[in-house]
């Protein structure tokens, strides 16, 4: 671990940049430190060995169309913020109380979804997300004995407490905007498909090229895409990088009617794209096929451009 904290030293002590560029490239060293997988591994593994069952897909969002967590967390971070406003304003130390054990409360179903998703990321994602449960974890900690502290009338101890709670979750919150949108933890990675590809029908090969069941790789301009020949004269084209973590489809298995992710197992299903297992959340754009007079078989994806 001493390379670790080396690395992130050293990010830190560039006199050249600002406090603000210093904090990005530390959080920056923290995604590339492959010392952290000796605990970020065996957490994962644990994680997805939870007998969860149909529940998994339910905290990771399927049924929203996008991960759940960001939507949990609002309750807490909320309620938190609340209570260290109202412990400014005098009398309000009983809604203040009630607060901060309402935030510690649902922090617990906001981090089961947070958990769920972070066991289905990639390396860098899951060494960062590491720093930010743990930040979470200490805010939710410190607004426990917050909570503590006021039921046995210790008021000036809990809001001070609460100070400090608030501060390590929105150091935790900013660490999940890292996340987000500089990894693009959550995101749906398919979703630039539609605006990359050109209008038109493109020629993937003839026709004779591609076996039934078995996926292929093809180009659509600079778009990969998987091609999967169900019979004669049925052909399906998805594109070939999964919503999740564009993992290749094109590597994965087809089975059911559907191409299986080789990365974490998401499963869209080829008819219209729509995943129907594993992590991912959104579905993948499904491209228009047709047999050209030669003989060859072309796509097209529907409102490209």
């Amino acid at each position: 671990m001493g390379t670790f904290f080396a690395r992130i030293t050293t990010a830190m002590a560039d006199s050249s940049d600002n406090v603000g560029v210093r904090m990005l490239k530390a959080l920056d060293a923290v995604g590339e430190a492959s010392e952290l997988d000796r605990v970020t591994e065996p957490v994962r593994d644990a994680v997805r060995a939870l007998p969860l069952g149909r529940l998994r897909s339910i905290l990771q969002g399927r049924p929203l169309g996008h991960p759940l967590h960001p939507v949990l967390v609002q309750l807490p971070i909320g309620a938190w913020t609340s209570a260290t406003v109202l412990d400014m304003v005098p009398g309000c130390e009983r809604a203040a109380k009630f607060l901060v054990g309402l935030g510690v409360v649902a922090a617990a179903p906001a981090a089961w979804t947070g958990w769920v998703d972070w066991a289905e990321q990639h390396e860098q994602q899951m060494r960062t997300g590491l720093l930010h449960a743990a930040s979470v974890a200490t805010a939710a900690g410190v607004f426990g004995a917050s909570w503590v502290a006021r039921s046995r009338g210790r008021h000036g101890l809990g809001r001070a407490l609460g100070l400090a709670g608030v501060t390590a979750v929105g150091g935790g919150a900013a660490i999940g905007g890292h996340l987000a949108y500089r990894q693009a933890s959550g995101a749906n990675k398919a979703e630039p498909v539609a605006h990359v590809v050109e209008p038109g029908w493109r020629t993937l090969g003839q026709v004779e090229e591609f076996a039934v069941g078995e996926a292929v790789r093809r180009m659509v301009g600079e778009v990969p895409v998987v091609v999967v020949r169900e019979a004669d004269e049925v052909f399906h084209v998805l594109a070939d990088r999964c919503s999740h973590a564009s993992g290749p489809l094109s590597e994965g298995e087809v089975a059911d009617g559907c191409v299986i992710c080789p990365w974490h197992g998401s499963a869209f299903r080829l008819s219209d794209g729509w995943n129907v297992g594993g992590p991912a959340t959104a579905p993948q754009p499904r491209f228009t096929t047709r047999t050209g007079a030669d003989g060859s078989l072309q796509a097209r994806l529907p409102g490209a451009g």
